[in-house]
């Protein structure tokens, strides 16, 4: 038989005690029970990220960090990440900033126990931050979020016959279950899907929006670059994007909450609206594929190939995932921001 986790009784009981819950905070409850104990990363966990596929994304991004910190003046700076994984990016980037003289102090906003073990075990001398609350503040901020966005909680409204209302998370029938609530919620949506035909789903991740905006307001005060890589869309306003993956496979988000990985694509004009204050540059989205190529990943993939001519299928095949529009190419988006008086990041040329 089973066993249910516990976040799933955590639901029961609370939705029992309070009625349907928004599906923002089902997401931020199921995802922080499944972070805080599971290693998904990996062919045994659920996904692979591109920095587990090969040495060579983290590398360029190291080396994307290094030439936006050198057109600077090499000031002090500090590398963040946001969702470290297991540390495996992190190790690569820093590897290659170090090969260009530089090296930053290094920060991780992690929550989960587990994985701040694993990304102890590639980074010792990291740092760990509950939020972004506490980063320094008084240098320059080098911020990757590589899979960040995706995981943060999405507020879903839903239009119905009697108009747009919040989407919830009921349980009944030994399932849960989303239904429309009974609130009307038309001053929350933009005024290009106001008139949308019924059923019509619209997602906005206030999470992401207080985030961005925050990290914005850092880099404009403080300076440094953001690259931010997830999988979403460019002014789409419709449609559901809610998903959970188990065992690299899709999964239904509202079975056995807690065991899988819940995510929704990325609003990116929403968070570049956001995160882009006065003093902040944006450049992008641009495809992932596109953007590894302008960074030079061939030349990369050739110099790993002859220092080891064993592993060449092995690289060929890395570089090929990351950079085909029918793999990870085109999938997934990349975004750049500058802070106050720094250059734009490498790569949107």
């Amino acid at each position: 038989m089973i066993q249910p986790d516990p976040v799933e009784d955590e639901l029961k009981t609370l939705i029992e005690a309070e009625g349907p819950i928004p599906v923002a905070r089902y997401m931020a409850l199921a995802n922080a029970a499944y972070y805080s104990s599971h290693d998904p990363f990996g062919i045994k966990g659920d996904f692979i990220t591109a920095p587990e596929v090969t040495q060579m994304f983290g590398e360029l991004i190291g080396l994307a960090l290094s030439d936006a910190w050198s057109g600077a003046g090499k000031p002090a700076a500090a590398y963040v990440e946001l969702g470290p994984g297991r540390g495996t990016l992190a190790n690569d980037a820093l590897r290659a900033m170090e090969g260009m003289g530089l090296e930053p102090s290094v920060h991780f906003v992690e929550t989960s126990p587990l994985l701040r073990h694993e990304q102890g075990e590639r980074v010792p001398n990291a740092r760990w931050h509950a939020d972004i609350s506490d980063l320094p503040d008084d240098v320059p901020l080098l911020i990757v979020a590589n899979e960040f966005f995706d995981a943060m909680p999405v507020e879903q409204y839903v239009k119905t016959m009697m108009g747009w209302r919040e989407l919830m998370v009921r349980y009944d029938m030994d399932e849960f279950s989303t239904v429309p609530g009974a609130v009307s919620c038309e001053a929350l949506i933009p005024d290009e899907i106001i008139d949308a035909h019924t059923a019509s789903v619209y997602e906005h991740s206030t999470t992401t929006h207080k985030m961005a905006r925050s990290l914005g307001k850092r880099l404009a005060a403080q300076g440094g670059v953001m690259i931010v890589i997830d999988y979403g869309y460019y002014d789409h306003l419709a449609g559901d994007t809610l998903q959970a993956v188990h065992a690299h496979a899709f999964a239904d988000p509202f079975v056995r909450p807690g065991t899988s990985d819940l995510t929704a694509h990325v609003d990116f004009s929403a968070l570049i609206k956001a995160a882009a204050v006065k003093g902040v540059r944006a450049r992008g989205p641009v495809e992932q594929g596109d953007w590894l190529v302008s960074l030079g990943i061939d030349i990369r993939s050739d110099q790993l190939t002859r220092a080891n001519p064993a592993r060449g299928a092995e690289l060929a095949a890395a570089r090929m995932r990351l950079i085909h529009p029918e793999q990870m190419g085109s999938l997934f988006k990349v975004v750049g921001f500058s802070g106050h008086h720094w250059p734009l990041v490498p790569g949107f040329e």
